[in-house]
């Protein structure tokens, strides 16, 4: 049974920064295509970014520059590197997951398997 489970959320001043990690089991981690997605009250879900199995890289316009995605195939291990938080980064962020290539790695609807999220708050 696939399982995500997210990790490092907290509360941190704009400006800050914070590494947000997804722990997967029960599947063959190397293999799949992972992202990172984050949801704010009365938001969407949004694309924030993406790793393929290969290590390319896809980022929202948003976070570019600022936030870095990179896994551990050893560890079966996700992660997202947040810097220079901005109060609009505050959200509930998921780790998801899915076995192969997508061809649009911030779009929900490529991944079949999510975590429960960890809260991302930032304040001034």
């Amino acid at each position: 049974q696939a399982q995500l489970v997210e990790s490092g959320g907290g509360s941190v001043q704009a400006g800050g920064s914070l590494r947000l990690s997804c722990s997967a089991s029960g599947i063959t981690f190397s293999t799949y295509s992972m992202g990172w997605f984050r949801q704010a009250p009365g938001k969407e879900r949004a694309g924030v970014a993406g790793i393929a199995s290969d290590g390319r890289t896809s980022y929202a316009d948003s976070v570019k520059g600022r936030f870095t995605i990179s896994r551990d195939n050893a560890k079966d291990t996700l992660y997202l590197q947040m810097n220079s938080l901005k109060l609009e980064d505050a959200a509930m962020y998921y780790c998801a997951a899915y076995p192969g290539p997508v061809t649009q790695a911030l779009e929900a609807w490529e991944y079949n398997y999510w975590g429960q999220g960890t809260q991302v708050t930032v304040s001034l």
